[in-house]
């Protein structure tokens, strides 16, 4: 039996995306083009064309998923009524597990975008970078009530806010990179990490 061809119609956005998230990963952004996203999914270039202006869009789109994803997660810890301090230390545990748990998302989001060199793809647009930012307020939400009732002893929000995401990110970013560097248990060193972050900050 001839197998069916799928009609332009037929491929998907997320299809689209999913291709060209792992495409991105593994050549990098200058190396991947529309007709190898197409070639990778069996459809025609212009089959990507129906859902995307080009290869630009389709990264931002997924730049911006990602910090959407994230989001949600830190909302909803920053929604809490929780003990501050504690609500931080689970914020930046669930940063952690969200980059482990979807290492592609995160390298496209945090590392290669930021890259400068052949991975560097074109500049960010406003929707994006408010997208990255409104993702971090949340983050930096919770210092501001840590700071409020007092909890913190550094007065400025704005450098507690960027020392903790700094350090995450470090760390999630050599966790997914497979440096080679010999790391203690994953679980150990993640929550030393966070005892070390929230002691160097505490009142």
């Amino acid at each position: 039996m001839k197998r069916t061809r799928k009609r332009a119609s037929d491929f998907s956005r997320d299809e689209i995306l999913d291709t060209a998230r792992s495409l991105f990963v593994t050549h990098n952004y200058d190396a991947v083009t529309i007709r190898k996203i197409a070639a990778e999914i069996g459809c025609a270039p212009g089959t990507i064309y129906l859902h995307f202006a080009d290869k630009a869009e389709i990264f931002g789109t997924l730049c911006e998923e990602t910090f959407s994803k994230l989001s949600q997660r830190l909302a909803a810890i920053a929604d809490d009524d929780d003990d501050p301090l504690e609500c931080l230390r689970r914020a930046g545990r669930a940063y952690i597990a969200f980059g482990l748990e979807h290492p592609t998302h995160y390298l496209i989001t945090f590392v290669m975008a930021k890259n400068s060199g052949p991975m560097e793809p074109p500049a960010e647009d406003d929707q994006l970078l408010e997208a990255g930012t409104r993702c971090f307020g949340h983050l930096r939400r919770m210092v501001q009530r840590c700071a409020d009732e007092h909890a913190l002893r550094i007065a400025s929000v704005d450098e507690v806010s960027q020392v903790l995401w700094t350090s995450l990110h470090g760390l999630v970013s050599l966790l997914i990179t497979h440096c080679g560097f010999p790391f203690v248990e994953q679980s150990r060193l993640i929550e030393r990490q966070l005892d070390v972050l929230m002691q160097g900050i505490r009142a």
